[in-house]
């Protein structure tokens, strides 16, 4: 198959066939335009790139740049063609690849705490940079699912580990029970090998490999995933690729490994310990890196910015990169959970730069009701969407930001339907979108649901807690959850001995059935001083069948 080096002019028509995973190259077509997807490698920005985005999508796009769930880059609202020129000049600056067949293939998964972490066992930066060089200069790879993820995570307290991905590399000091001639290694740092055996989990293999060797290992999963990918074309159609956890539940990891092995130079080196897969919520602290935290460097800090619902102005990146410029080491990092972090700052520069972001219109906070919501973009930019969830967010964060007080964060996802684009995690509360009638007129509504996924259900969002709530009584039904698990949280409640004194909201709300839950919460009608009923639709949503 050739590869061709020329760089189109993106596709604008609404009606051509444009991929369903947006790249950079080729969009694909939203309501509000076509959405492009930017592959920012190692998840790190600079001045000179920031600027080049900004001006991106000041011309073509709608104004803002949105920090995806993989620490990638979004532009949407795109109406004109872009021109090549202006692909060209993207590549100049490491912000497109080399090879535009790469552009679909998703971005490695890093910690953005990477390389200034003061946990970290290895700085994993040097393996993104290589295995970003090895996909460039290696075109058969264009053929894998463009949804064929890599992670590293080199022992950071900010860890993305638990985070989605085909391919999971996590540093360990190594143990006396690997500690063999055919490792090679003399850091006494390994790399344990995890794949992601289903949707939701990843099982941990027993490889573990010297750091020098996983880019080799990486080759060749890759390739025996594309030939799987090449037997099976047939069973496929053509705008569908079989993903990694199909190979595996086809083959079996042990056959997926063997046919991996064939095509190495060292041994697989296995430990004695049994595998186990890497648990859900073990390393899941996915606001911590927001506000001040000290670097393994000397006398320096990084600062994590809240971006509310993971979106910027075109204005306030450019800000941002000249404060990264002026106050730190000229780098913006972005998180898998859509915020942005400001690096190697000295610690008697903090307090100054922490001035200029409040002068932004930006926080540093985890705890603010917008730290840790997400939304996907909703009625307004998406067909499949059936509410404004965007607008909706917003309103309920200005409604209650004077009425709840938090002490930890809370993760509120608005969804437009059930796709879950903007949020492949489980969150505290998830608001997903719906439609009632009433009088004879469609109204939006939004599904609510808490906790932990409900697999008996095939629910991905939680246990669904009410149906159909009208869009005004959102606020009135969320102030109240929030405010009775403050009150009322203990270790009282049917929780594992494991379970901190104080359980975050998720380990409070699945300490209780359904039915308890909405006694506890009071879902009938408002105690509120203005006395509006909540939803008299909704009363009667899921008893037993969720108990």
């Amino acid at each position: 198959m050739s590869h061709s080096k020329q760089i189109p002019e993106l596709q604008i028509d609404i009606n051509a066939k444009l991929p369903i995973c947006p790249g950079l190259f080729y969009g694909s077509v939203a309501k509000d335009g076509v959405l492009m997807r930017m592959r920012v490698v190692g998840g790190i920005l600079d001045q000179p790139q920031c600027e080049a985005i900004a001006d991106l999508t000041e011309r073509y796009g709608d104004g803002y740049v949105q920090v995806t769930n993989r620490a990638n880059l979004q532009i949407r609202g795109v109406q004109t063609a872009i021109a090549p020129e202006s692909f060209r000049h993207l590549q100049t600056l490491g912000l497109a690849p080399r090879e535009i067949g790469i552009d679909p293939i998703r971005n490695m998964m890093i910690s953005p705490t990477a390389g200034i972490d003061p946990q970290s066992l290895l700085d994993v930066r040097p393996l993104v940079k290589a295995w970003d060089d090895y996909l460039q200069t290696h075109l058969e790879l264009v053929n894998l699912s463009p949804k064929f993820s890599v992670c590293f995570d080199g022992g950071e307290s900010v860890s993305v580990r638990h985070l989605r991905n085909d391919i999971t590399f996590v540093a360990e000091q190594k143990a006396e029970q690997i500690n063999n001639q055919e490792l090679g290694d003399a850091s006494g740092i390994l790399f344990r090998l995890h794949l992601n055996v289903e949707a939701d989990r990843t099982g941990m293999t027993n490889v573990a490999i010297p750091p020098e060797r996983t880019v080799s290992l990486l080759a060749a999963l890759a390739q025996v995933y594309l030939d799987y990918i090449d037997l099976k074309r047939e069973a496929y159609p053509s705008n569908r690729k079989p993903r990694l956890r199909h190979l595996l539940s086809d083959w079996g990891v042990e056959h997926y490994l063997e046919r991996v092995q064939q095509l190495l130079s060292f041994p697989l080196t296995r430990s004695e310990a049994s595998p186990e897969a890497i648990a859900d919520e073990s390393f899941d602290k996915p606001f911590a890196h927001l506000g001040s935290h000290a670097q393994s460097q000397p006398n320096l800090f990084y600062l994590g910015i809240a971006l509310p619902l993971g979106r910027v102005t075109s204005s306030q990146l450019r800000r941002l990169a000249v404060l990264a410029q002026t106050y730190g080491g000229g780098e913006l990092r972005l998180t898998p959970w859509q915020n942005i972090l400001i690096a190697n700052i000295p610690s008697d520069r903090l307090l100054a730069l922490q001035t200029e972001i409040a002068d932004l219109g930006l926080h540093w906070s985890a705890t603010r009701l917008d730290s840790a919501m997400v939304s996907c973009t909703g009625r307004g930019g998406c067909a499949s969407a059936a509410t404004h969830t965007q607008d909706h967010a917003l309103e309920l964060v200005k409604t209650l930001e004077s009425q709840v007080s938090l002490d930890r964060p809370i993760e509120i996802h608005f969804s437009g339907c059930t796709k879950s684009c903007a949020q492949y995690r489980h969150s505290d509360i998830a608001l997903v979108g719906t439609e009632i009638v009433k009088e004879e007129r469609s109204l939006e509504a939004y599904d609510i649901y808490v906790g932990a996924r409900d697999k008996f259900l095939n629910s991905s969002f939680g246990r669904p807690l009410l149906r159909a709530v009208p869009v005004e009584e959102i606020p009135v039904v969320v102030e109240r959850m929030l405010q009775v698990y403050q009150q009322q949280r203990s270790p009282d409640v049917n929780l594992s001995p494991q379970t901190p004194f104080s359980p975050s909201f998720r380990q409070f709300v699945d300490g209780y059935s359904i039915p308890q839950l909405q006694e506890l919460f009071n879902l009938g009608l408002s105690d509120r001083d203005d006395s509006r009923e909540v939803g008299k639709e909704i009363v009667n949503a899921l008893t037993s069948e969720n108990s």
